[in-house]
């Protein structure tokens, strides 16, 4: 899918693009102000699922980043956009420090809802859950990303313990966050710009350039993060652009 000849706005993932833990990834701080000076809207993504929208623009504008917290799309706060247009009771599996966002779980649930705990899964949680499921409960996924990318290494990600569920369950999540279309779809809709007109900036080849793609976005990938090499040769997903960093994103969208 090839970048549009004039980009009408920019997506960009977090994690693994601008910054990796707490340390910004050389030259993105720059490149983002070098971006914002072009006009075009930007939306920040991500399916970090542990933080709330204020904590993580905190967070980056400490690194230095000139992002303000309505400018990012969670995959925590479209879940629970979602549970309040269908009017759902959860039953709720998610980090304690957005359990405030979600808000509580309710005693007579009519859905689960799963989130990245970390370290705070445990197996009873996962086994009322699993109970829960096997009554026929439906199960919203904020995202089904295998892994991420910390300071320390790679880090198991929320997508191992959904597809523990789904097997043991036998039944199949509906995804909220990346890949799924009305994420993207959603974040664009924020800024009134159409999918065909869009660029997405991410590492993750399935999860951000695949799903981009299937919404109708081009995407550019960069060689950091959770980037491999055998990404470039990947025969499912082809990006627009495999370029080394954010720098090199910004460069590539503002010489269109």
């Amino acid at each position: 899918m090839r970048l549009p000849e004039k980009p009408g706005a920019v997506l960009i993932d977090l994690a693994g693009v601008l910054h990796v833990g707490r340390d910004a990834i050389p030259g993105a701080v720059e490149a983002l102000a070098r971006l914002r000076t072009s006009g075009l809207p930007l939306h920040f993504l991500t399916n970090t699922t542990r933080s709330p929208r204020p904590a993580i623009a905190a967070l980056l504008q400490g690194l230095g980043f000139d992002i303000a917290a309505d400018e990012i799309q969670t995959a925590a706060r479209a879940t629970r956009q979602l549970v309040d247009a269908r009017g759902l009771r959860p039953h709720y599996l998610v980090h304690p420090d957005i359990a405030d966002e979600m808000g509580p779980s309710h005693p007579t649930p009519d859905a689960v809802v799963i989130g990245d705990a970390g370290p705070h899964f445990s197996f009873d949680g996962l086994n009322s859950a699993f109970r829960l499921l096997m009554q026929g409960l439906p199960l919203l996924a904020m995202a089904h990303n295998r892994y991420f990318k910390e300071a320390d290494g790679l880090t198991l990600d929320l997508g191992a313990f959904v597809t523990a569920l789904e097997y043991a369950a036998g039944i199949k999540a509906e995804v909220v966050g990346k890949p799924a279309r009305p994420f993207f779809h959603g974040a664009l809709a924020t800024l009134g710009v159409a999918p065909a007109a869009a660029v997405l900036v991410g590492d993750d080849l399935h999860d951000d350039i695949g799903g981009a793609q299937r919404a109708g976005i081009a995407g550019i990938l960069v060689r950091t993060g959770k980037f491999r090499a055998a990404d470039e040769t990947d025969a499912q997903v082809r990006p627009a652009l495999v370029v080394d960093d954010f720098g090199a994103a910004v460069e590539a969208i503002l010489d269109r």
